[in-house]
């Protein structure tokens, strides 16, 4: 090879290695400025999920002593060793660690040396909580917002992710006090258009609203004709007190399933139903140890 041709690639080496260089640097900087934008929009999205199941928009905002709680949930190794822990507000406004063994029973209870935004964190919390616990491993499970009003709890909104038709599907539900389904939204699907992906249709979200957690165990999905004046209630066509009024005679109905899609209709019932059953289970546990110990906890 001549001079002047091992010249030649050199430079077309150092030009290459120049323009990804370049490149590597726009993108990083492009993710640098849009990451926080994005995660900001993200969480926009998520709480105007939440306030709309929970019935709230612009035309009637949310209360200004309406409180949002969450509460994460981790299982942590020890040896051979398995317990549940809680990431929770006290009342004094520190977050605290509870941990329960698997039979629900108490074992301990710590400080979190961690504030209010940093616990925000996914890395920051799940640091703290393997340093308190001094467990061998620590996995975080999942979270729960808790709604209190003036003090008193109001509802749950609780996220989950289970088997559809061909991928997953995911939603955020939210439950009243006395975990009756207030509704929920499908976030993530990939059922087919027009078939299985009729599920994220507030006609079909609607049967589940005002199924209490008893009556939605009891409920199976049918392939039926949906009676036209329900449907028209879900829809909104038919309003106010003659749509409640319609709404309350089918309560305690099946789910009507898409048409073409038994399995989508099946998968988003079975889901919810696991969601609510679990939740509940959880939920009595942790209050009855939180009770036992008599820790104030901000819900």
């Amino acid at each position: 090879m001549n001079k002047a041709a091992l010249k030649d690639m050199t430079t077309i080496v150092v030009r290459l290695t120049l323009t990804c260089l370049v490149a590597a640097f726009v993108m990083g900087l492009t993710f640098v400025l849009t990451h926080d934008a994005k995660e900001k929009n993200e969480q926009l999205r998520e709480e105007r999920v939440m306030y709309g199941i929970l019935g709230y928009d612009k035309k009637h905002p949310a209360p200004d002593t309406m409180v949002l709680n969450t509460v994460y949930r981790y299982v942590v190794t020890k040896g051979e060793q398995q317990s549940i822990a809680y990431v929770l507000p006290e009342k004094s406004g520190k977050n605290i660690y509870v941990e329960l063994d698997l039979s629900g029973n108490f074992v301990t209870k710590m400080d979190l040396p961690i504030d209010a935004v940093k616990i925000r964190n996914r890395g920051e919390r799940d640091a703290v909580v393997h340093k308190v616990s001094g467990a061998d491993e620590v996995r975080y499970a999942d979270n729960v917002i808790i709604v209190t009003d003036k003090g008193k709890r109001a509802a749950y909104i609780l996220d989950g992710i289970y088997p559809g038709f061909k991928t997953t599907i995911r939603v955020k539900m939210a439950l009243d006090a006395q975990f009756t389904m207030l509704g929920f939204e499908v976030l993530e699907h990939e059922e087919d258009p027009g078939l299985g992906g009729e599920i994220e249709q507030k006609w079909f979200r609607g049967q589940f609203e005002g199924k209490t957690a008893q009556q939605l165990q009891d409920t199976n999905v049918v392939r039926l004709a949906m009676p036209d004046d329900f449907r028209r209630a879900l829809e909104g066509k038919i309003k106010g007190e003659d749509a409640d009024k319609i709404r309350a005679e089918h309560r305690a109905d099946d789910i009507y399933a898409l048409t073409g899609a038994t399995i989508s209709s099946r998968a988003v019932l079975e889901g919810n139903k696991s969601m609510v059953r679990k939740f509940v289970y959880r939920i009595q546990v942790l209050d009855k140890a939180l009770s036992s110990q008599n820790i104030s906890s901000n819900f």
